[in-house]
C-alpha cells in the first residue's frame, strides 16, 4: 500500500471527515463561512502538519499538495451550504470524527514507519496525527477537548497504531488488513460513545 496511490487516497477521505466534522462543529457554533472553512480546514490538517514537521517532511503536506487545502475547504463549505439536511449535528460531528480517527491514525502511523521512526515513536506519531485535528478543532469552538475528557479517545488511535506497527512489521499490511484495522478504531470509539466507557479519573479531594 506503501508504494501505490492508497496512501494518498486514504490521506484525502481523511481530510474531507475531518474538515466536515470542523465544519459540523463551526455551525452548531454558528460561524460564518470563513470560520466554517477555518474551523474545517485547521481539523483536518492540523494533526498532519505535526506529523509531517516531526518526523522531518517539509514544507507540510497540507502546504505542499494543493490536493490537501482544496479538499478540506469544499468539504467545509460543502458542510455549511448542506447542514439543514444533516441529521442532528452533533451526531453528524461525532460520526465523522470516529472515521478520521481511524484514517488518520492508519496514514500517520505508515508515515512515520516510512520515515523509518522506530515502532514507539510511529505509534506515537499515528496517535497525535489522529488526534491532533480533533484537538484544534475543540480549541477554536471553545470546547473542552475531547482527547482530555473521560472519553475513549486517544487510547483507541494508539491501540490502532500499535496495530498498523504489528501489521507492518509482520509483513501483514495490505489494503485489506489496513482498512479493517481502520473499521474497528471507528467502531470501537462509536460503541464507547454508545456505551458510555470512560477512562478513569481521579477522585474528587475530601471536603474539609
Amino acid at each position: 500500500m506503501t508504494g501505490s496511490y492508497g496512501p494518498l487516497v486514504a490521506d484525502l477521505i481523511g481530510v474531507a471527515v475531518f474538515a466536515a466534522s470542523g465544519g459540523s462543529a463551526a455551525v452548531g457554533k454558528r460561524l460564518d463561512l470563513f470560520g466554517v472553512a477555518f474551523v474545517g480546514f485547521t481539523a483536518a490538517l492540523g494533526g498532519g502538519i505535526v506529523r509531517d514537521l516531526v518526523i522531518g517532511s517539509v514544507p507540510p503536506l497540507a502546504f505542499a499538495d494543493w490536493r490537501y487545502a482544496v479538499t478540506a475547504v469544499v468539504a467545509s463549505v460543502a458542510v455549511f451550504w448542506l447542514h439543514p439536511q444533516l441529521y442532528r449535528v452533533r451526531r453528524t460531528v461525532l460520526v465523522l470524527d470516529a472515521a478520521g480517527l481511524g484514517l488518520f491514525t492508519v496514514t500517520g502511523t505508515l508515515k512515520a514507519l516510512d520515515a523509518n521512526v522506530p515502532a514507539v515513536g510511529a505509534c506515537l506519531i499515528g496517535m497525535l496525527t489522529a488526534i491532533g485535528g480533533g484537538l484544534a478543532r475543540d480549541l477554536l469552538t471553545a470546547e473542552i477537548p475531547v482527547v482530555l475528557q473521560r472519553e475513549i479517545y486517544a487510547i483507541v488511535a494508539l491501540g490502532g497504531a500499535v496495530t498498523v506497527t504489528l501489521l507492518v512489521r509482520l509483513g501483514g499490511a495490505n489494503l485489506l488488513t489496513l482498512s479493517a484495522a481502520a473499521i474497528g478504531m471507528i467502531g470501537v470509539r462509536l460503541l464507547a460513545l454508545y456505551r458510555r466507557w470512560s477512562a478513569p479519573v481521579a477522585a474528587p479531594p475530601p471536603l474539609p
